[in-house]
């Protein structure tokens, strides 16, 4: 490949990297006011439950542990970490309350059900995110699995690199008295 393709291929690597990055600061930002929001209003968050979810009751804890509980989903999420696992739960949460709204999108001209569309394209933002999770290099993951930029060698890989060396020397030896 030439010089100008490889800097083509890298500079569209950078920008995947930063639209991954964006998206999932994106939905981050959705997700941690709703985290904060069972905090700070846990009443909020009960009624909610009991609207959305069909639980009747959630006690000021049970909203606070929830809370807690998906603060630390987030966080990781935000930062990129165990990309699989916390891209996948946000996706599942968000799927969740996507479709728990049913009934907001089939009267969305009644205040303020056409407010609950903006879930749609965020499911969308959270499916593309998990599907390309791979791709997003700025993330603690891909800092976690980067290979070093030199490459040095270690005394374990100069053992196996003589070895093998011997080796081959060896088999060539013995191969040529063979003939």
């Amino acid at each position: 490949m030439n010089t100008a393709a490889n800097k083509a291929t890298g500079g569209m690597d950078k920008r995947i990297a930063w639209s991954l990055l964006m998206i999932r600061a994106g939905i981050a930002t959705v997700f941690l006011m709703w985290t904060i929001d069972k905090f700070i209003n846990p009443g909020h968050a009960a009624a909610v439950f009991k609207k959305f979810y069909m639980i009747p009751s959630l006690s000021n804890v049970a909203a606070y542990v929830i809370g807690g509980m998906q603060m630390v989903i987030i966080l990781a999420f935000l930062a990129g970490y165990l990309r699989t696992w916390t891209y996948g739960i946000v996706l599942g949460l968000h799927a969740i309350s996507t479709f728990s709204s049913w009934g907001k999108y089939i009267d969305p001209w009644t205040y303020p059900n056409l407010l609950f569309f903006a879930a749609i394209p965020m499911l969308a933002a959270c499916v593309a995110l998990w599907l390309l999770r791979d791709l997003d290099t700025y993330s603690v993951d891909a800092l976690l699995t980067k290979k070093p930029a030199s490459s040095k060698p270690t005394a374990d890989t100069e053992f196996f690199n003589k070895k093998d060396t011997t080796v081959s020397r060896a088999v060539k030896l013995t191969t040529s008295s063979i003939r």
